[in-house]
This record gives structure tokens, C-alpha cells and sequence, in this order.
């Protein structure tokens, strides 16, 4: 029994997949601002894209027109912003004593500490695997080329989260013999936001980004790699549908179920980091210190549930969260988000009155 339940679980939690937004093309010429107003109207807004899996998906919206350029929600501010290649949230820095002070862009760890470097240097650098796995790439290569080696033999340029991390990256770069040597990792920074807000920081030019003007075009005949254009130009264009929605009513558990059923479709459940990173983006709209989640205690079974009925399989919990109270059919503990801070997952009664996160999917 114990070997089956094990199988279950194993095969349960390779099947989930997320689908964070759904895009919509819309074959009318106008021009990015233009854009823009249509998709805040109709939809949510003009198209952000956080991953590889969403360039995938919004190329199949676009898939008729792809000898076009087509409008993305990107455009040039004035204030630069630090991001990872792959999309994680920056929580943790490690310059070495006066970095950053240059206009450069791009970055290396030498001896376990970050400095900004120009990003036309040609160095060696360190992908990531999604199994957690790092790979070394001697080849010499700018940060950009390195950035698209990555994306296409591995997942991305290496990320740095913490500083456990941190000590472990520089060691794997100590055991190949590159102590003191500039080795690129995935730290960028640019002026580009999305329309919608979003604290996304995929990026995805084409060789022939020049980063002069300010919006994001689709290049024509690049599988989803982009352009810069003056917002003047004329194309068609990309809207995303949000799937998330933060409801900023206080209700309980069972309200807040209730109401998302009745006007959306359900609670949202986070089965993957990609989710959890989407609930992230989300969540800082609310008014509460925490947010409900379709996350429920399954007290005959000691075990936590998505409404799904799917396992906890990615787990996000805060320490001391995750277990089953010993009085759970008296309490009916549920699961929640909290909105600040590193936005673990905790437990509480059903009976607070929290905002909460309804799904469009």
C-alpha cells in the first residue's frame, strides 16, 4: 500500500502544468500606445511575457502573420532595474565593495562576488538545468550570446537566490580551477518595463536589438525574438487575458471558494514554482497581510489538497505550516499566501476574512 501510494504521488505530481495567461491577436494595425488602450479595454493589457513557455504559446496566437512585426507590451523608461535572466525574483544581492557604479549592464561573480561588466565582454559563464543541475561552458562568449546558449542547450543563465546559493555557485567555479576568474551569471539590468506592471524580466532580442527606441516589437521570421520601434509605427498586436485575479474583499475561506466559482472559475492552485512566481506578481495587490489559496487540510487523510483534488507536490510552505493540527475536524484549516515579505504559504482557520486569488482557467 505504502509502495502505491508512493507511485500515485509521484505520478500525480509530474503531470501538472501551468497556463498563466491566454493570448489574444488582434490583426489590427495601430500603433503601440493605440495598442495598448485596446487591450486595457478588451482584455487586460498589451501582452507580457515572462517565459519561454509563453513565447511558445503567444507564437501560436500569431501564427498566420509571422512575416509582420507585431506590438508586445515592452517599453523604454528612464529608471533602471536589476533582473535575473530566467525570471526569478531578486532577493538577494552580493557586490563586491563599490560595485555597481558604471553604466554597464551585465555581470560576473569572481571569488564569490558580483561586479557589473560591460556586456560585449567576452566571458566564460555557468547555465542552469531545471533538475537544479549547474554546466559550465568554457567557450568565450558576450553576455547575450551566453544568455542564448543557455536558453537553448539548458534552461537559462544561472540565477543566484541566496547566499547559500551564492557560496555554492562560487565553489563549483573554485572546482574548475576559475578561482579569481570573471565567470557571467544571469544578473542584467535595462529601463524596460511591461505595460501591465509586471515584474517579469525575460527578455528575448534579436540579434539586431539596438535598445535606441522605445517599445517591443515581434521581429518577423525569428521564432518570437524581438525588435525595438518607435511607438509611432503601425503594427498588429498581442493581448494577454489575466488568469490570476486578486479579489480585494474580505471574505472566508468558503465565501471567497464560493465567489470565484460564481464569477470566475475557482480558487487558484500554485503546482509549480512558474504559478508560484505568478501568484507573486499578483498578490502585492492586496489589502491583507495574507491571501487565501484552493488549499485545503483532508483531515481523514492527513494531507493537504488543492481543490483540484491534485497533491501538494511543489511545496512553498513557511516553517511549521505544512503539518495537520491535531484538532483539524474542529478547525478546518486552510491554506493562504501571505502577501508580503518571502510569500510562503501558512495555515489558518477557514473562518478568517482574507482577499483571495480566483483563476480565469
Amino acid at each position: 500500500m505504502a509502495l502505491y501510494s508512493s507511485l500515485l504521488l509521484i505520478a500525480l505530481c509530474s503531470i501538472s502544468e501551468c497556463v498563466q495567461r491566454q493570448y489574444h491577436f488582434i490583426n489590427e494595425e495601430k500603433n503601440w500606445t493605440e495598442a495598448q488602450r485596446y487591450c486595457r479595454e478588451k482584455y487586460t493589457d498589451l501582452a507580457t511575457v515572462d517565459n519561454m513557455n509563453d513565447t511558445i504559446e503567444l507564437m501560436k496566437s500569431v501564427n498566420d502573420v509571422r512575416d509582420q512585426y507585431v506590438w508586445i507590451g515592452l517599453q523604454k523608461m528612464r529608471v533602471y532595474n536589476w533582473h535575473w535572466s530566467s525570471g526569478d525574483p531578486l532577493l538577494f544581492l552580493n557586490w563586491m565593495s563599490g560595485q555597481p557604479p558604471s553604466s554597464n549592464e551585465c555581470t560576473v561573480m569572481i571569488n564569490g562576488q558580483w561586479i557589473i561588466e560591460a556586456c560585449s565582454n567576452t566571458r566564460v559563464f555557468i547555465c542552469y538545468n531545471m533538475s537544479g543541475g549547474l554546466v559550465f561552458v568554457s567557450q568565450l562568449m558576450n553576455w547575450r550570446a551566453a544568455q542564448s546558449y543557455c536558453r537553448q542547450n539548458h534552461t537559462d543563465l544561472v540565477s543566484v537566490r541566496n547566499q547559500n546559493e551564492n557560496q555554492q555557485l562560487e565553489q563549483f567555479i573554485n572546482d574548475r580551477s576559475l578561482s579569481g576568474s570573471p565567470v557571467w551569471i544571469g544578473l542584467f539590468r535595462d529601463t524596460w518595463q511591461w505595460s501591465d506592471q509586471s515584474n517579469s524580466s525575460f527578455r528575448y532580442w534579436a540579434d539586431t536589438f539596438r535598445d535606441f527606441t522605445g517599445c517591443a516589437a515581434i521581429q518577423p521570421n525569428t521564432q518570437g525574438r524581438w525588435a525595438d520601434y518607435s511607438n509611432f509605427h503601425q503594427f498588429p498586436f498581442v493581448c494577454h487575458e489575466d488568469k490570476l485575479i486578486v479579489i480585494q474583499q474580505n471574505l472566508s475561506w468558503s465565501e471567497a471558494l464560493r465567489y470565484c466559482r460564481q464569477n470566475h472559475v475557482d480558487l487558484v492552485s500554485v503546482q509549480s514554482v512558474e504559478m508560484q512566481y505568478e501568484v507573486m506578481n499578483v498578490v502585492k495587490l492586496a489589502s491583507t497581510e495574507a491571501v487565501w489559496l484552493g488549499l485545503h487540510n483532508y483531515c481523514s487523510m492527513n494531507m493537504w489538497l488543492w481543490l483540484s483534488g491534485d497533491m501538494v507536490c511543489y511545496q512553498n510552505w513557511a516553517p511549521g505550516n505544512s503539518s495537520t493540527p491535531e484538532n483539524c475536524k474542529l478547525e478546518n484549516r486552510k491554506g493562504a499566501v501571505q502577501s508580503e515579505g518571502d510569500q510562503t504559504w501558512i495555515s489558518l482557520p477557514e473562518s478568517h476574512r482574507l482577499n483571495f486569488i480566483c483563476t480565469n482557467y
